[in-house]
């Protein structure tokens, strides 16, 4: 078990300045050479022999593609100090949301897959330069987390350390801790206590054991602005009880620190969001550089036990208090009381890309319909709360030489980047025109979305005049094939009618009709039927 040292005055007051530090960039910082893209780059964790394993996400190298939410990847670091350009670990992943935990031993990998493969904390085992699947290892509860985990494994593979949103979670995500209680065995994720689990986000945690100083993201913490890097050390053998958390102020910045790792006892690596587009960065010092890492730690002043929500954006917090004299030897007596503490909504993140290329697409516009107009804003710094009270229904993207692509507010997320696929009109691409619909078993369009979708492709080919455009129609297998041949040149011929009746010319408007003879889904479910019942644009000639 570990054996907490500390030097603790109890009920002393501990304040914090609320001050954007800039003492991050009084030392040179590098992006990780090679290792930075336009993803989000997550929970770094060093394995040693050089390497630093880490999770990016919505990477078109992913085993999911561009909508996977994480794979593991990986970058080394030469004997000079040089980082090596990261390579994608498929040894490591899997379709679905992947975190290298960290070294259980010398030779043994542990990472937790989330998928419909694969959930939970799986084994790993080191031959040569590749990682072999080994087994599963048991850890009871641990399917009550939802949604991403991040954190790792403590030097000597202990403890593992999990940050997530659980039912019985103070905040959006809460850090546990787990004990190795055999080979393949583990304990139940335990809470960190309110000392360290805020109503706010705390993630990515780091254990060193040798000083039982815990490292890990906050956003609620006293002091914390956006997201920064906070510092706590362990006051039981448990790791139940901790003292008040501090803000590491030599990594701290106007952006946002989301995760942090030692590469050795002089030298880390942590993640940070510097630019407008929200994605998070692997960085470190360009030359090694004295960490200052507070050495005094201070009893909670302040521990919330219970929240109730009030709004979406408005918590009330129960906490425990210290009872003056703060001056009293040990614990100090508490009583209860209650504050509102507000909870600021992070702004949506978009990663808009080209669909076949894979690559980003830079110079797009975000136009927003409130009521029957439309009219642009600024793609950084919107919160759906914001959207919502300025009357926005919906938001569509533009760029020169892509069709344009719209996404309702209810389809936004908040903790992920909100993935925007985009058709180049360039020869040969087609468009799903997945926003007409029409009244059943006819061609009679629908009227609403339908047309408005249209007036935005009427828009789009009176910007592009040269385009020349195929509309085909489809439909699933089930009937009489040469009915449905028939109805699906009916509504390719409806959607031309329309876009004519707006000012488009005929002559740029070819149509075919396809029938069943094309599926995109298999006919033999309702859900692969409706896939297939569509209309498409092909760029021609």
């Amino acid at each position: 078990m570990y054996k907490p040292q500390f030097n603790l005055r109890a009920g002393s007051l501990f304040l914090l300045a609320f001050f954007v530090s800039l003492s991050v960039f009084s030392q040179q910082i590098k992006n990780l050479s090679g290792a930075n893209t336009p993803q989000d780059d997550m929970n770094p964790v060093w394995i040693g022999d050089g390497v630093l394993l880490f999770t990016r996400a919505n990477h078109f190298q992913n085993v999911g593609g561009i909508n996977d939410p994480g794979d593991i990847w990986m970058t080394k670091k030469t004997p000079e100090g040089e980082w090596s350009e990261a390579i994608h670990r498929k040894d490591l992943s899997t379709a679905g949301y992947d975190l290298a935990l960290g070294l259980e031993d010398i030779l043994t990998l542990l990472v937790f897959h989330s998928g419909s493969d694969r959930f939970g904390v799986f084994q790993y085992s080191k031959f040569g330069q590749e990682w072999n699947f080994l087994r599963q290892v048991s850890m009871p509860e641990i399917e009550k987390f939802q949604g991403a985990i991040t954190g790792s494994v403590s030097k000597g593979g202990k403890y593992i350390f999990l940050s997530g949103n659980r039912s019985d979670s103070r905040g959006n995500e809460d850090i546990y801790v787990s004990e190795k209680l055999g080979p393949v065995q583990w304990a139940a994720p335990k809470s960190l206590g309110s000392a360290i689990n805020t109503p706010g986000q705390e993630t990515s945690p780091y254990f060193d054991p040798s000083s039982g100083l815990l490292y890990f993201s906050s956003n609620l913490q006293l002091g914390a602005q956006g997201k920064d890097i906070f510092i706590a050390k362990a006051l039981s053998e448990d790791l139940t009880e901790w003292s008040a958390a501090q803000k590491w102020v030599q990594l701290s910045s106007p952006g946002s620190e989301s995760a942090v790792t030692f590469i050795s006892p002089t030298e880390v690596v942590w993640t940070t969001t510097q630019n407008s587009d929200g994605f998070a960065d692997l960085v470190t010092y360009a030359e090694i550089t004295p960490l200052e890492i507070p050495n005094e730690f201070n009893a909670p002043e302040t521990v919330a036990v219970s929240q109730q929500n009030q709004s979406e954006n408005v918590t009330t917090v129960t906490e425990l208090a210290p009872l003056y004299p703060s001056s009293a030897v040990g614990m100090p007596e508490v009583k209860l009381m209650e504050k509102s503490v507000e909870m600021e909504e992070e702004p949506v993140r978009w990663l808009v890309i080209d669909q076949k290329n894979k690559i980003r697409v830079e110079n797009f516009r975000l136009m927003a319909k409130s009521g029957e107009e439309w009219k642009e804003i600024p793609a950084q710094n919107q919160k759906i709360n914001d959207l919502k009270a300025s009357g926005v229904q919906l938001l569509r993207f533009e760029a020169a030489q892509f069709f344009p692509t719209s996404i309702s507010l209810a389809e936004l997320k908040t903790k992920e980047p909100n993935v925007i696929l985009m058709t180049k009109a360039e020869t040969g691409n087609s468009l799903l025109l997945d926003k007409v619909n029409f009244k059943r078993g006819t061609a009679d369009l629908e009227e609403g979305d339908t047309f408005d979708f249209l007036d935005q492709i009427v828009g789009f080919l009176s910007e592009n005049p040269d385009l020349k455009i195929r509309i085909s129609g489809h439909t699933d297998s089930a009937g009489d094939p040469g009915l449905n041949k028939a109805l699906s040149l009916d509504r390719a011929g409806a959607v031309r009618d329309y876009l004519v009746d707006q000012g488009v010319d005929f002559e740029r408007l070819r149509i075919s009709g396809w029938g069943g003879t094309r599926p995109i889904a298999s006919n033999a479910t309702e859900a692969g039927r409706s896939r297939n019942r569509r209309v498409e644009l092909t760029i021609e000639d």
